[in-house]
């Protein structure tokens, strides 16, 4: 078969489909959704675990601790957003796991406030807007780029808010708040799944950069939905007696 200069350019093009590609992104994007759905399976077996275990629970939600647990997610997450060229693909997967699990250690009180029932079925609604939301990303050929700018600035006022809302203690803001995150994760949620989808087009052809990319794709999604899960789990959850 002669080989075409101009084909790995137009296989490039997101808006041009062909069998070689169509294969390529399907295989990626899988790989992606299979990263964040097992780093979900272990977040959440962790924190069933540990909210099951009072000696692993007591000391550390009963003591100044809790903050450090709470915060590690946060360390990794950066870890991995500005240390991933450095990282090999192997690392950037093994760093993404125990966030994962550190994730599930700081989720565990979740089980402390709420009913295991409504913790379910907050999920299973979630999980059903997180699926639609993302299909709509990877399926829509409208440009949401203005929107995902529009969305992060949202995202930094929600941040503030959530802040001063700690030392206020306003239940008319926590609930504004809850709103308003619910929509901006919706939000966010398409719009790096498309995101997500036009880097394969960047990085198809290199093998490590693909698995990296892969990696934090899979980040972006797994944090889009766990916000999304938290924020609707403040309207639905049913607190323990």
């Amino acid at each position: 078969m002669a080989y075409n200069p101009n084909q790995r350019a137009a296989d490039a093009r997101p808006g041009v489909a062909t069998p070689h590609v169509d294969e390529g992104l399907r295989s990626y994007m899988l790989q992606v959704y299979n990263y964040m759905g097992l780093g979900l399976v272990i977040t959440g077996l962790v924190a069933f675990i540990v909210a099951s275990t009072p000696a692993i629970y007591q000391p550390i939600f009963g003591s100044p601790l809790k903050w450090v647990v709470m915060l590690a997610p946060l360390g990794f997450v950066m870890a991995l957003s500005f240390g991933i060229q450095r990282f090999s693909a192997g690392t950037a997967q093994l760093l993404f796991w125990t966030f994962a699990a550190v994730m599930g250690l700081s989720m565990a009180s979740i089980f402390l406030v709420f009913t295991g029932e409504s913790i379910a079925r907050t999920f299973f609604i979630a999980a059903a807007a997180f699926g639609a939301l993302s299909l709509y990303g990877y399926t829509t050929k409208r440009d949401l780029s203005a929107m995902g700018t529009f969305l992060m600035m949202g995202l930094f006022g929600l941040i503030i808010a959530m802040v001063v809302n700690i030392f206020l203690g306003s239940s008319a803001l926590q609930f504004a708040i809850s709103v308003i995150g619910v929509g901006i994760f919706a939000g966010l949620t398409a719009w790096d799944t498309q995101r997500i989808k036009s880097m394969y087009f960047m990085v198809q052809g290199d093998a490590t950069a693909t698995a990296k990319s892969a990696i934090m794709g899979a980040l972006a999604l797994y944090l889009d939905f766990i916000n999304l899960f938290m924020f609707l789990l403040q309207f639905m959850g049913q607190q323990r007696n």
